[in-house]
This record gives C-alpha cells, structure tokens and sequence, in this order.
C-alpha cells in the first residue's frame, strides 16, 4: 500500500505545480527565481524527454501506459518478495509516469516548468522519473544478478 500511496503522491505534487505554474503564466512566459540560473518558465511539451517524438501522439500514450501498467500490476503483486529499494524506483518512476500521461492524454501536451537556461525545461514528474531510473540503476549494481529480489538486509 505504501508503494501505491508514493505513486499518489508524485501525482498530486506534479498536478499541484503544474496547476500554479498554468495559472500564474501564459505558454512562454518566464520568470526568473535566480536569474540567469534559474527561472519558472510555462512550456508545453508534445513530444518526450527533450521534445522527442514530436508528432507520434499515439506512440507517446500507448507505450507509457503499458509501462506503467506492468510497473503498477509488479508492484501490487510482488512488493512482499522484493526489495523496498527496487519497489520505490518502480514507483517513482510509475508516478512520474502516469503525472505526464495525464496531461498528455487530457491536453495532448506535457507541461513543463522548470528551466536552468542550459538544460531543456522539465516537471515535477520527469524529476520523480529520473530520480527513480537513477535508484534503479544503483540498486542493480548493488546486485549482481539484477533480479531485484531480495538479498539479505534491506
């Protein structure tokens, strides 16, 4: 259940800022909060992670959804034989996932906000993406045959 209740959560954070974001700016606007460093600036993304796949909506909808979906129906069925690290990068990037796939779904576009000027403007839900990717990626290394089940202490 707690694993569920993280997935919620980065919903609803994702939603909550993208709701402020798209009520206090119009596409394109910035603001700066460091500038130059670091501005709020309102961008709607139709394509993936750096604007990839542009045009190939459908692609773009079905793909995540069946992730997410495995993802989901993994850990409902196997969170009491795996590791808590491995199911908290699953649901990080569940989270994430489904936070984009909302607005993709409901608006054809993602919106993002979060802009250093040097790298490609991004959300809430592709930080919660990347940082799950990245627990997953450590905690395999950590487990030399990338099972992802448990192996001793946890």
């Amino acid at each position: 259940m707690i694993y569920i209740l993280l997935i919620v959560a980065v919903i609803v954070l994702d939603r909550v800022v993208k709701i402020a974001v798209t009520t206090n700016l119009q596409p394109g606007e910035t603001m700066p909060v460091l500038d130059p460093l670091f501005h709020i600036t309102y961008v709607r993304n139709e394509g993936a992670a750096f604007s990839m796949l542009q045009g190939h909506p459908l692609l773009l909808i079905i793909l995540p959804a069946v992730v997410i979906g495995i993802g989901i129906v993994f850990i409902c069925v196997k969170q009491g034989t795996y590791n808590r690290t491995f199911l908290v990068s699953l649901s990080l990037i569940c989270g994430g996932g489904l936070g984009n796939l909302t607005d993709r779904m409901s608006q054809g576009f993602v919106i993002d906000m979060f802009d250093f000027r040097v790298f490609p403007v991004f959300n809430v839900a592709d930080i919660c993406v990347c940082v799950g990717c990245g627990l997953l990626i450590l905690y395999m290394m950590m487990h030399t045959d990338g099972s992802g089940k448990k192996h001793g202490r946890q």
